[in-house]
């Protein structure tokens, strides 16, 4: 197990290296470049651009620029911010843990509701049970997410009220009560919200994958051989097929946790959560923060190798014979 993690690390350096290439070559061919935010400033002339592209390095070729560039992020230096001026570090560890706060607690909540419920339904198939969790999970697929949030705030927000103070069952948007102090209640009554919205998204495929890992583990072989030697269906589940049925979840969770460190953009958008996700839209796409845009597709790329690699990690825990 130990020589297959070694392995598989550094088989990620050179995946690493190679995101990192093909992600600055593509931000560089962007409209305007990096000096984009500048442009159709009155206050700027042409002479003043010139002089900043020489301080900032971007007359040199632009395999220089990427080698200067990746020294820097390796030597923890990861640019300022065009917009805020404030080093872009800073900007992503301020808004990290809200990310992961919102992404974690929807995440684990769509885990722990999708599993059971998977498991049950493919116990059961075709079952009146298994027609409902099948129909609810394509309806959260197919449901738009920002359609849902919105109907949520409405609901929760607009139409119910609390019928001794008249205020809103649930806050429509932000992570605390403003001018109020620092408490776990407001930060959960703020958090239901958004987190629902999330895990109700995420529910509906970790259901099906869940629902069909199961349906396939129970028709082999082995597991009709422990049915024949007596074993309740309950310990037929749990100790024989669990393992290999959680196989396909894995796998969609892998591709899904990069997303757990980027951000939420939508949900956060609409329930105006300050995470990694807004930060990205509103500050680094909108107003073309370069040097943001450039260290949030850098932080997807190391999330997408690494998740690749606790995902490898996972299948040879679960089945042994994939480490060899």
């Amino acid at each position: 197990m130990t020589k297959y993690i070694i392995r598989r690390f550094f088989q990620a350096i050179p995946l690493v290296l190679l995101f990192t290439a093909v992600v600055f070559a593509l931000m560089q061919l962007m409209p305007g470049g990096p000096l984009a935010v500048y442009e159709g400033n009155p206050n700027l002339t042409p002479e003043d651009l010139e002089r900043l592209k020489r301080e900032l390095g971007l007359d040199a070729p632009i395999y220089v620029q990427y080698f200067n560039w990746l020294k820097n992020i390796a030597m923890g230096d990861w640019g300022t911010s065009l917009v805020t001026k404030r080093p872009v570090m800073d900007e992503i560890l301020e808004r990290l843990p809200n990310t992961l706060t919102l992404s974690l607690t929807a995440f684990v909540v769509s885990l722990l509701v999708a599993i059971p419920i998977g498991i049950y339904s493919a116990s059961r198939p075709y079952s009146r049970f298994d027609a409902i969790a099948t129909t609810m999970a394509f309806i959260g697929q197919a449901m738009p997410i920002f359609w849902f949030g919105l109907i949520l705030i409405i609901v929760f927000n607009v139409t119910l009220r609390n019928p001794i103070t008249d205020a809103s069952l649930l806050p429509s948007g932000g992570m605390r009560t403003i001018g109020a102090p620092f408490s776990y209640s407001d930060r959960i009554w703020h958090l239901l919200l958004p987190a629902f919205t999330l895990a109700f998204f995420n529910l509906g495929t970790h259901v099906r994958f869940m629902r069909a890992g199961m349906l396939d583990v129970l028709k082999q072989d082995y597991v009709r051989t422990a049915r024949a030697k007596g074993l309740t269906e309950r310990w037929v589940v749990a100790k024989h097929a669990l393992r290999n049925a959680l196989l396909p979840l894995v796998t969609i969770i892998g591709l899904e946790l990069p997303g757990l460190i980027n951000g939420a953009l939508i949900t956060e958008t609409v329930f105006a959560w300050p995470g990694m996700g807004r930060l990205f839209f509103t500050t680094g796409i909108e107003r073309g923060d370069f040097p943001l845009m450039m260290a949030m597709l850098l932080v997807s790329c190391l999330m997408v190798v690494i998740s690749g690699l606790l995902t490898d990690i996972a299948y040879a825990w679960l089945d042994p014979r994939i480490r060899f």
